[in-house]
């Protein structure tokens, strides 16, 4: 049996009895697979640093950083930011809510508009995941130069800005 494992350099084949490394290249050019092995190490850093020493997974600190960032946010705007559908994201708020780090408040412009906010609890939370964010991104991206960084940053920012159409 071989078993891939992530290394810094990409997937490396695990020997087992076939002693031979797993062929990979016929989904080289599968952006997506790219994506999911990059994604490995990243969620792996996210819950060593803010995944459990704050109970947050990454939607949920993906949420919080952007009610916090945003005055007056709308649940739209958040379902649409995070491509979430309306019932997910309820969902998503009801347990924020019971968890007493966010509150939904209805609009004195627009009664039918709910607008999303932190609690004193949830501002404390998000601003302690921002920080513990900083030495998470150095570690992940240790062995990228600052002009590489960028690039995949602006790179992956134009493939998602795309997603919608």
């Amino acid at each position: 049996m071989v078993r891939a494992a992530n290394t810094e350099q990409g997937v490396e084949a695990v020997a087992g009895p076939s002693h031979h490394p797993l062929d990979q290249s016929a989904l080289k050019h599968v952006l997506g697979y790219q994506i999911s092995l990059a994604d490995i190490p990243s969620k792996k850093l996210f819950f060593k640093f803010i995944g459990e020493p704050l109970k947050l997974r990454p939607v949920e600190f993906s949420l919080m950083v952007l009610v916090r960032s945003n005055a007056d946010v709308t649940q739209k705007q958040l379902g649409q930011a995070l491509s979430l559908s309306a019932p997910n994201l309820t969902l998503l708020l009801d347990k924020l809510e019971e968890r007493g780090v966010l509150a939904r408040e209805r609009s004195e412009l627009d009664r039918r508009v709910q607008h999303v906010r932190l609690t004193p609890a949830g501002e404390d939370i998000t601003r302690r995941a921002l920080e513990a964010s900083q030495p998470m991104e150095r570690e992940w991206l240790r062995f990228l130069s600052d002009a590489e960084k960028a690039m995949l940053t602006e790179l992956l920012q134009k493939v998602a800005k795309h997603r919608r159409g």
